[in-house]
């Protein structure tokens, strides 16, 4: 089953790329922090939003390829999330943990904040304290995408399909 390899592949391109959002909200902040300018701090908030909107992108391309469908409605990204942290009887186990599920829900409900005000009104130390948890955060991310690419590359290997009768 080769769409099982295709999808680890996905993954771990995406969890890669997502480093350099890591490094970026990282090496601003630093800016921000040395010479006390604020714009550096636009740039900051952009990178953790963008830190959670291509973790998002990985849950909604898991979903879609395990056919176990992306949530619709308002509360969809939120129960998206819920929804990697898990098992879906017969189609996968758990694509990331609790604890990694409550460090990301703190990323999306600041990218619903960056979304819906303007910059100057973000709370400096906000900004902080989500960068430097960043990496810890992501470092849980790459851990359980990881397990669960191993876990797909498995399942090619057996040549089983998703929601297959045993």
């Amino acid at each position: 089953m080769t769409e099982y390899s295709a999808l680890a592949g996905r993954i771990r391109q995406a969890y890669s790329d997502l480093e350099r959002v890591v490094e970026r909200a990282e090496e601003l902040l630093g800016k921000a922090r040395r010479t006390g300018d604020d714009g550096y701090l636009d740039g900051v908030a952009l990178n953790l939003h963008g830190f959670y909107a291509g973790v998002e992108r990985i849950f909604e391309d898991i979903a879609r390829a395990m056919e176990e469908g992306v949530p619709t409605g308002p509360d969809w990204h939120r129960d998206l999330l819920l929804q990697m942290s898990a098992t879906i009887d017969e189609i996968r186990p758990p694509v990331i943990t609790q604890e990694t599920r409550y460090c990301l829900d703190e990323y999306r409900g600041f990218r619903h904040v960056v979304r819906n005000v303007y910059t100057f009104n973000l709370r400096p130390t906000r900004l902080q304290e989500l960068t430097d948890e960043l990496r810890a955060c992501y470092e849980a991310v790459v851990r359980d995408l990881e397990a669960f690419a191993e876990f797909l590359e498995r399942l090619a290997q057996t040549g089983e399909d998703v929601g297959a009768e045993s």
